[in-house]
C-alpha cells in the first residue's frame, strides 16, 4: 500500500513538473541565458518552502512513517564540496538541458532521448560512488 502512495506522489510530482514547464528544455535556455524568471522562481520557491519545512521538522522533532525521529545531519561547509559538486551538476544540467526530477517526468511525458541522459547520471552516480574515497570533501 505504501508502495501504491509513492507512485501516486511521483505521478502528481510528474505532472506538475510538467505543468509548470520545469521539464522544458526551452524553460531551463532561458535561465541559463539570464531570460526569464520563471525558473528562478521555481527554484527559490522550493528552496523557500524546503527551508521553512526542514526547520518546522528539527523544531517538532517529527518521526517519520516507521515512527523512527527523523534527524538531519549537519553536512561539512568546504569549499571544494559544493564549487566542484555544483560545478557538475550545472555543466550536466546545462548540456542535459534537465536536472534529475525533470529527467523522470521526460520519460513519462514520451520523450525517450531522455534516457540516454538517465544512463549518464546513473553511470555518473556509480563512478562519483567508485572515487568517492579520492575525492576532496
Amino acid at each position: 500500500m505504501r508502495s501504491l502512495s509513492y507512485l501516486f506522489i511521483g505521478i502528481l510530482f510528474g505532472i506538475t513538473m510538467f505543468k509548470v514547464e520545469a521539464a522544458s528544455w526551452f524553460r531551463i535556455y532561458e535561465m541559463f541565458q539570464f531570460k526569464s524568471f520563471h525558473m528562478y522562481g521555481i527554484i527559490g520557491s522550493a528552496l523557500f518552502l524546503g527551508v521553512i519545512i526542514i526547520q518546522y521538522i528539527k523544531s517538532k522533532q517529527l518521526k517519520d512513517a516507521f515512527g523512527t525521529p527523523i534527524t538531519i545531519a549537519p553536512k561539512e561547509k568546504t569549499i571544494a564540496r559544493y564549487l566542484i559538486g555544483g560545478t557538475f551538476f550545472g555543466l550536466g544540467w546545462a548540456l542535459s538541458g534537465a536536472c534529475p526530477g525533470p529527467m523522470y517526468t521526460l520519460v513519462g511525458a514520451g520523450f525517450s532521448p531522455i534516457l540516454v541522459v538517465i544512463f549518464g547520471a546513473v553511470l555518473g552516480t556509480f563512478v562519483y560512488g567508485v572515487l568517492k574515497k579520492y575525492l576532496p570533501h
